[in-house]
């Protein structure tokens, strides 16, 4: 039986629901863009391949856990999945997919540069990609597991160094999300405040991994016990697709090459 950890959040724990969902909304949105051969790096328990893979000639999952991968092939023998440490995309050749989808991917890339250089060079020209991440601007506190976050800005800019076009967008919500938010946010300042000497931002991230991962566990199963129906009851529908990237707790970008 699998380990969920807060960072890779479960459909299967009602706890992880507004997550879920948050997470989710990516790949309904994406429905509208994909086409063609289908690349997903960072696929997963699944969640591309079930709501995107009906909608394309070919899916092709990326992924650092085998474990997962094993499960995906056996349940999904019609496609593709490799195991893969990224950058780079070895083994893809240039030019190959029609569309490229990477969601909470690049807050864990070292170097973020040439995973956005590899992702334009798998794309066939007229092909596009598109990636989440979560906006900074939103961010309760550290997260040990991400090697940076971004303001919209940033990640902009990054972008369009590389890619041809760059349409900025973004994951928000309606009122229930909202009022999730400033739910999780008084219980996360709650337990912050203890940390006076501010040593979520000066210990290295290795040291805060195993208690980022209680202390959120815990805090996500407050918040249940807490709010109820506001956890169980969020859905995807509840978390919008929005123009302006400021206003949007994940921003989410679409990546066009000529």
């Amino acid at each position: 039986m699998a380990t969920y950890t807060t960072e890779i959040t479960s459909d299967k724990l009602i706890s992880d629901n507004p997550i879920h969902q948050r997470l989710f909304k990516a790949y309904i949105v994406a429905k509208d863009y994909v086409s063609g051969n289908l690349l997903e790096i960072g696929c997963g328990e699944g969640r591309g391949v079930h709501a995107l893979g009906p909608l394309v000639n070919h899916y092709h999952g990326l992924d650092k856990i085998g474990e997962i991968l094993d499960r995906l092939k056996d349940k999904y023998p019609e496609f593709t999945f490799e195991q893969a440490i990224i950058p780079p995309l070895a083994g893809l050749k240039d030019n190959s997919f029609d569309t490229v989808v990477s969601f909470q991917v690049i807050e864990h890339i070292d170097d973020d540069k040439q995973y956005l250089e590899e992702i334009y060079r798998v794309l066939k020209p007229g092909g596009m990609a598109l990636i989440s991440t979560p906006n900074i601007r939103f961010s309760l506190s550290r997260n040990p597991w991400h090697i940076r976050e971004y303001t919209p800005t940033q990640l902009q800019n990054l972008c369009q160094s590389i890619f041809d076009k760059v349409e900025t967008k973004g994951i928000g919500g309606n009122a229930k999300v909202w009022d999730y938010y400033e739910a999780n946010k008084v219980s996360v300042n709650k337990i912050t405040r203890w940390d006076i000497f501010n040593l979520q931002y000066r210990l290295p991230a290795g040291l805060l991994k195993v208690p980022y991962e209680v202390l959120n566990r815990i805090n996500r199963n407050k918040l249940h016990k807490h709010q109820g129906a506001a956890v169980e009851q969020l859905h995807h529908e509840d978390y919008l697709y929005v123009d302006n990237p400021e206003e949007a707790l994940d921003l989410y970008y679409i990546l066009h090459k000529k």
